[in-house]
This record gives C-alpha cells, structure tokens and sequence, in this order.
C-alpha cells in the first residue's frame, strides 16, 4: 500500500493548489470589473483632449510646438513600456515584449540607440537583463488603483528628453484590452503627434483658437496633458488586462489539475484494487496450505 499512499499524499496537495488557484481566479474576476470600471471612466476625458489635440495641430497657429514638428533624421527612439507588477498571468508580458522588441530590433537595424522608460515590475526585470537597451526611468508596485501622479515621474522623463532632443520617435508600449479573452499588445506612436485622418462633416472646416494668455503657454501645458492622459489610460488598461489574463490562467489551471486528479485518482483505485486482490491472494494460499 506504499504506493497507494503516495498517490493519496499527491492528491490531497494538488487539491489544496487547486483551491489556490481557484481562490486566485475569483480574485482576479473581481478586480477585473473594477479594473474595467477606471478604464471605461478614463476615455471620456482620453477621448476629448485628444479631439482637441487634432483641431490644434490642424489649426494655422503662429506657434508649433516640438511635439507637433517631425524630425528627419532618427537618432534615438524611446518607448514607455506598461507592463504588469506580477506574474501568474499566462503571457500577457512575454507577448508585450516580443511585440516591443520586434519594432526595437528594426530601429537598432538602423544604428539607432534605444531609452526605455517602464512602468511594472516584470518590465524592469526582463530590460535590467538587456546591455544594449538604456533604461532611463521605472516606477514598478504602483497598485491596482494607480493614480495619475504615479505615472507623472517615468512620463515627464522622456517628454524632457524629447524637447531636449535626446530623442527623436516615442512610442507607448501597452496590452490593449480587447475582450476577457483577448489582449493585445500594442505599440502606437506618441510623438512627434501621428496626423489623423481628416474626418467628415466635423473636420472639414478650417479650426482655430483664440489663446488666452498665448499660444505657446496653452499648448505647452495642454500637450503635456494628453500625452500623460494617454499613458494613464494605457496603465489602467494594462491591469486590466493583467486581470483578466490572470483570470484565465487561474481557470485553466484549476481545470488542469482537475484532470491529475482525476488521473491519480484512477491510478489509486487501480493500485488498491491490486492491493486488495493480492491479500485475497496469501489468504486463500494460506488456507489451502492448512
């Protein structure tokens, strides 16, 4: 009955891991909604800034921001990478890197240096391992309710460097919450500011502001807003998404070590079975002998 024993010790452990992970899932589902609540409450206000945004770079000012001018030659690029703080999501940070590195690898193709700024602390540690990436700025163990002024600091880093020249292209790393089953990761361009398409009947009409005290204090402050907006938006669209990843790999490991043992299961009784036919055995040999 050694064996059989074992395999009972093996059962009564993965049954307390699954209670575990099953405790997990039902965690993550939770903070998913709320998590899904701050991201649905962020684009409203993501949404209009950046509406005005496109008047403002479609208007005939007498002031051109460094945001809004696009740069020849591309020296050196820097990315904002949102990752997760924790694992136990399934890939969620493994797809958001390969996605990130695949734009890196074509810059560096073209002898271009990198700076990243990350926000999470999977992204610190997987760009701490990288020599040839340079890491300007982090913040990482922001939360589940992030607040906008944690996100401030990695921002106003890159922002400074890019009016100061040191780079030229900035890009927004994120997962893009998609549906609970879907997350995709996306890398979109933050600045110089991507020109939008002209829409219908709404942009179709020349625009223009009158600037109050000017225009080059109104965009400078109202520039640095939006790009903080959008960066904010990606983080709190980020955990949700790491919710709902971790939801999802909480479920399938439950359901997996349902499966083992059911397996283990089947080997125990199997096991006991040959156990019990083997005494059977000595006490009908035993008898006979008498």
């Amino acid at each position: 009955m050694s064996g059989a024993k074992q395999i009972r010790t093996q059962i009564a452990s993965i049954k307390n891991t699954q209670k575990i992970t099953k405790a997990m899932e039902m965690v993550a589902a939770s903070k998913m909604r709320k998590a899904q609540d701050r991201m649905n409450a962020t684009r409203p206000y993501a949404q209009k800034i950046r509406q005005v945004i496109n008047h403002l770079a479609a208007a005939h000012s007498e002031y051109k921001h460094p945001f809004m001018v696009e740069r020849a030659a591309v020296k050196r690029a820097g990315f904002i990478v949102v990752s997760s703080d924790r694992g136990l999501c399934g890939g969620l940070n493994v797809n958001l890197f390969k996605s990130m590195m695949k734009k890196v690898r074509e810059y560096q193709d073209q002898d271009v240096a990198i700076d990243v700024s990350v926000i999470g602390a999977k992204g610190l540690a997987f760009f701490k391992r990288l020599s040839d990436i340079n890491m300007v700025s982090n913040a990482s163990h922001l939360g589940d309710t992030v607040a906008l002024s944690d996100v401030i600091g990695p921002v106003k880093v890159m922002l400074d460097n890019y009016i100061a020249g040191d780079i030229d292209r900035l890009y927004l790393v994120e997962n893009e919450f998609v549906n609970t089953m879907t997350q995709a990761p996306k890398v979109s361009a933050l600045l110089p500011l991507p020109k939008e398409e002209e829409e219908t009947t709404e942009r179709q009409h020349h625009w223009d502001y009158i600037y109050e005290p000017d225009a080059q204090e109104v965009l400078d402050a109202l520039l640095v807003r939006y790009i903080e907006s959008i960066v904010y938006s990606g983080v709190v669209g980020n955990i949700a998404c790491e919710m709902a990843a971790r939801m999802i790999a909480m479920k399938s490991a439950s359901d997996n070590a349902g499966s083992l043992i059911d397996d283990l299961q089947l080997q125990y009784n199997k096991a006991r079975q040959a156990s019990i036919t083997q005494e059977l055995s000595e006490i009908v040999g035993g008898a006979a002998a008498v």
